[in-house]
């Protein structure tokens, strides 16, 4: 998983402190996965389709400067599957 910094205002910070049991990180990605609803974005289709980039050799990286929605992973997985067969018999 990554670490990222989230700024938070200070009524945020003290209802924290006072309740030290909440899980933020918890929070932070339950907001993600409600904005993810909005842009009906399945998380675990995300997931499948992120998984699959990553052993097709991209890096998250690259994954990231090539695309910038759902859309475009999940052009960059497919182009990429429907390309493979064709560099198969190629290098048969």
């Amino acid at each position: 998983m990554i670490t990222r910094s989230v700024t938070i205002e200070e009524i945020d910070e003290l209802y924290l402190i006072w309740n030290d049991h909440i899980n933020a990180s918890a929070l932070y990605r339950r907001a993600l996965r409600e904005e993810m609803d909005v842009r009906d974005v399945d998380p675990d289709e995300l997931r499948d389709f992120l998984e699959r980039a990553r052993e097709q050799g991209y890096t998250l990286e690259e994954i990231a400067e090539t695309t910038n929605r759902f859309a475009d992973l999940r052009s960059l997985v497919e182009d990429q599957q429907s390309q493979s067969p064709t560099e198969d018999a190629a290098r048969e």
